[in-house]
């Protein structure tokens, strides 16, 4: 799974639309949660990674009530405003792994607007009785857990004292 979801106006690569029925729903997630919604001109570079993010004098935080994406247009309504307000963008990027949503404005191609939960979302597997391995190796404690319906891997490395924490938990919780 990528970290990164991508959806532009009139590309024709084949994950286009799958990606932005993910950010849709994403999107719709959002509702009564309270993010956090910042500004910034692009620079005349065109390097984001110019852009500072640092919170600034107009940024917002507010409660995201009724948020949908109808057609490619995000709509919502800030704190249970009676007014939806909307943004049809030209891009969308995703960043999962951060939480954060950037929109890039049809109607003001030199802005980018940054959506984002104030705090960090992990994201969560469930695995139920997975394949598991274990070993010691150059010192550090090595878990492998494979789900074969999921096709997925997970290696988990341990240092010395983790791998301790680990044993005195599982000692603990046996005990009980």
């Amino acid at each position: 799974m990528t970290n990164n979801l991508i959806w532009q106006q009139n590309n024709q690569e084949p994950d286009n639309v799958n990606n932005l029925d993910e950010i849709a729903q994403w999107w719709s997630n959002l509702a009564g949660q309270t993010i956090t919604w910042q500004q910034r001109l692009i620079p005349t570079s065109g390097d984001l990674q110019e852009l500072d993010w640092e919170p600034q004098k107009f940024d917002e935080q507010f409660s995201l009530d009724s948020s949908q994406l109808r057609g490619i247009t995000l709509y919502w309504r800030p704190n249970q405003a009676s007014e939806e307000r909307n943004i049809t963008p030209s891009k969308l990027q995703l960043n999962l792994t951060e939480q954060k949503l950037y929109v890039f404005p049809q109607s003001q191609s030199q802005v980018l607007i940054r959506i984002s939960l104030p705090r960090v979302v992990y994201q969560k597997l469930k695995l139920s009785n997975p394949q598991l391995a274990a070993t010691i190796k150059d010192g550090q404690g090595i878990i492998l857990l494979r789900d074969e319906l999921k096709k997925l891997e997970i290696t988990v490395t341990l240092n010395q004292e983790s791998r301790k924490q680990l044993l005195k938990h599982l000692k603990t919780t046996d005990n009980q």
